[in-house]
Order: C-alpha cells, then structure tokens, then sequence
C-alpha cells in the first residue's frame, strides 16, 4: 500500500471519530508512531478509542487538530 494511501485511511478514521464527538485526550509517541487516545462522554457514559498512527502526514494532520482543540478551550482574552 502506498504511503499516501495509508494517511488518507488514517486520516479518515481521525475524522470519523471527530465526527462523532470524540476529543484528542492523550497522545503517545514512539519510533512506531503514535497512539492517540480520543474520548467522549455520551448517553452511554464515557467512551474511548485508539489510534495508533504510522504514517508522519497523519501525526502532523492530528497535531493541528489538538492545537485548534487546545486554542478553543483557552477563554477568549
């Protein structure tokens, strides 16, 4: 499978859980790449999913989803 190929299904499951309401809450980075927990708190109590992302345009795709995250939560100055 060719690399661009892995990011855009990497990148779709990031955005399918986005979709769904779920937040960046954890990210873990290794030589392998980096598992990024996402959690949401529903009707069904709390829930949580994990990503493990290889491929670098995906890492850098979620990182600019945790900065816009991290930017919505600081109070407006």
């Amino acid at each position: 499978m060719s690399a661009s190929q892995e990011y855009f299904e990497e990148k779709e499951k990031i955005d399918f859980l986005l979709y769904r309401g779920f937040r960046v809450t954890r990210v873990t980075e290794n030589l392998d790449g980096a598992a990024v927990e996402f959690e949401r708190t529903g009707a069904a109590g709390q829930e949580k999913e994990v990503l493990h992302l290889q491929t670098a345009d995906a890492r850098k795709y979620f990182s600019s989803i945790l900065f816009h995250q991290q930017r919505n939560l600081t109070p407006a100055e």
